[in-house]
């Protein structure tokens, strides 16, 4: 499985930055999992591509550029732009982004190929299928409607935290499967800021350092992500010093393969 958080930040000659103000992550150039940058960093193959989106919530960098992504592709679209959320973010999406007032519902519009968007509702503690991919989505501990997923194609299994803080049916879900390769794990705020964090439901390292004591597997590679921009060094070096084996930090633009 390869996978790639997209960058989302750019300095003055156009080049990609480690800031990740962001999120979406590609995997198999052709699944999506959120959709903060997902119109601003696909190469033109990609956007080709793409037709299968999961949200995991809809804050703001998680979903920021969607409505501009299936814009962009409306005359051209064969097919629908599928996005796939619980039942609850459905809602919220319909109710707050696709509205007609921040953006066309475009559930409702057609092209001359027909419909240019469908929502999938998808269940929580079950498996489902996702282009060659299988999917197990659960609950996490922020402070909208968020999943964590586990995300397999049949030889590599990833998890993705999402946003979150504290939790156990994320970890739950992790020991249940007989392998994992990687963990991409948010971690927010640093330490010092652990009251915000706590409040907004987000790990520090020192919390996520705590909640991975829950993890049974060994071996895997652990990656953080949703670091702060404004605190990304501090935090780094506190991931660092924590001496977690195969702990890193997740990079902007770079693809894994597991």
């Amino acid at each position: 499985m390869r996978v790639q958080l997209l960058p989302s930040t750019f300095d003055s000659q156009g080049q990609a930055t480690s800031d990740q103000r962001l999120t979406c992550f590609l995997i198999d150039e052709c699944v999506a999992v959120d959709a903060g940058s997902i119109a601003l960093a696909l190469t033109p193959e990609q956007r080709e591509q793409v037709r299968d989106i999961i949200v995991t919530h809809p804050h703001m960098d998680h979903i920021a550029s969607l409505p501009i992504f299936i814009d962009d592709l409306f005359e051209t679209l064969t097919s629908p732009v599928r996005v796939y959320a619980t039942p609850e973010v459905i809602d919220l999406l319909e109710r707050d982004i696709f509205n007609w007032n921040v953006y066309p519902r475009f559930s409702e519009l057609k092209n001359e190929h027909g419909p240019v968007m469908e929502y999938v509702p998808i269940p929580t503690g079950k498996e489902f299928r996702i282009a060659h991919l299988t999917v197990t989505a659960v609950a996490v501990n922020h402070i909208v409607p968020t999943v964590g997923l586990l995300v397999s194609d049949g030889k590599s299994t990833v998890a993705f935290s999402s946003d979150t803080a504290e939790t156990d049916e994320f970890w739950n879900l992790i020991n249940r499967a007989p392998g994992i390769d990687a963990l991409l794990v948010e971690t927010s705020f640093p330490d010092s800021m652990a009251k915000l964090a706590e409040v907004s439901r987000h790990f520090t390292p020192a919390s996520l350092q705590r909640d991975l004591r829950k993890l049974n597997h060994n071996g895997l590679d652990i990656l953080a992500v949703h670091i702060k921009p404004a605190y990304r060094k501090l935090v780094i070096e506190e991931l660092q010093a924590l001496n977690v084996p195969r702990l890193g930090v997740m990079e902007p633009g770079k693809t894994y393969s597991w």
